[in-house]
């Protein structure tokens, strides 16, 4: 019960750090609040914008109070009421906005991790298993390029290939699994190549450990001995760089939710930093990092099924 409460304190504090770190970053860019939220509202983007237009929105929207009391107002209603905000530019409560893009968000992380464990894991397997052979360098190589290549050069040239040049797939979109396809592959391309690798490390530590050669001088077929001996004990490490990579996945869907128009919190979060819509933008960093907190929990609860050795004090 300690350790929960620990927990839930330590994700309390980390989700008022973000919000509190993202409010005041975002007034520092460059630019009137006022003025951006009128030009995506009401006006042009190249239209001029008058001075009593400017104070209408500054006056509506209390911009013109000391940043540290607009921050203290948001928590206050945030904590209070449950009320993170209206939107300024779609005239929407936060929480309303955040519901309906959540769903695609979940939707493209989930399955780049579920690409990620199925392919990384059975790749480390069998690399560990084909050590010092061609397959296993041809493998090695092939995570240096993934962990290399930037997602959204990866996601361009994706879209080239498979939706430009063979048409085997739509550009972009949301509803299908075609439309899912590539955007999953985009995304999870870094983390199979990193789930890969440690696999490949923690399956050779492991084979090389006594318990492994005496189920071999038993006899037993190699498929027991990773499945019943060897695998259990070499995923400690992999569980948790799948907790980290999970972070990642919800950070580049920011980016690859772009590329590909899919309507997700990524995307949001886009438009709403160049519209400013600071309320949106609070919104959609806390409900990243709330699914970034949930993931790393989850993690550390695993860590005590795998290993019962493991205890939280």
């Amino acid at each position: 019960m300690k350790y929960f409460l620990k927990r839930a304190a330590f994700m309390a504090l980390t989700l008022f750090a973000a919000c509190a770190l993202t409010f005041f970053l975002m007034n520092v860019i460059p630019g009137g609040t006022a003025e951006l939220i009128i030009k995506h509202t009401f006006v042009g983007l190249e239209e001029s914008v008058t001075e009593e237009q400017i104070n209408q929105i500054s006056s509506r929207y209390n911009l013109d109070d000391p940043l540290y009391l607009q921050f203290l107002r948001w928590v206050k209603e945030a904590v209070l009421r449950g009320d993170i905000g209206t939107s300024y530019v779609f005239k929407k409560p936060v929480l309303y906005l955040l519901a309906l893009r959540l769903p695609a968000t979940i939707q493209l992380a989930g399955a780049s991790m579920v690409l990620s464990v199925l392919v990384g894991v059975s790749l480390g397997i069998y690399s560990a298993l084909r050590e010092n052979r061609i397959s296993d360098h041809v493998l090695r190589i092939a995570t240096l390029f993934g962990v290399s290549m930037p997602g959204f050069w990866v996601a361009l040239i994706l879209i080239l290939i498979f939706s430009l040049k063979l048409k085997l797939v739509p550009v972009s979109g949301y509803g299908s699994l075609e439309n899912l396809l590539l955007p999953a592959a985009a995304l999870s391309l870094h983390s199979v190549a990193a789930v890969m690798r440690v696999t490949r490390t923690s399956m050779l530590e492991t084979l090389g450990q006594e318990y492994i050669r005496f189920a071999k001088a038993k006899g037993l077929p190699v498929w027991k001995i990773i499945s019943r001996h060897a695998l259990k004990n070499a995923m400690l490490p992999v569980i948790t760089v799948i907790g980290f990579q999970m972070g990642s996945l919800l950070g580049g869907a920011v980016v690859i939710e772009k590329i590909f128009a899919w309507p997700g919190i990524g995307s949001l979060l886009v438009d709403s930093i160049s519209a400013r819509d600071l309320p949106m933008v609070q919104g959609c960093v806390l409900a990243i990092v709330m699914m970034f907190l949930l993931v790393h929990f989850f993690v550390d609860m695993l860590y005590t099924h795998l290993d019962p050795r493991i205890r939280y004090g």
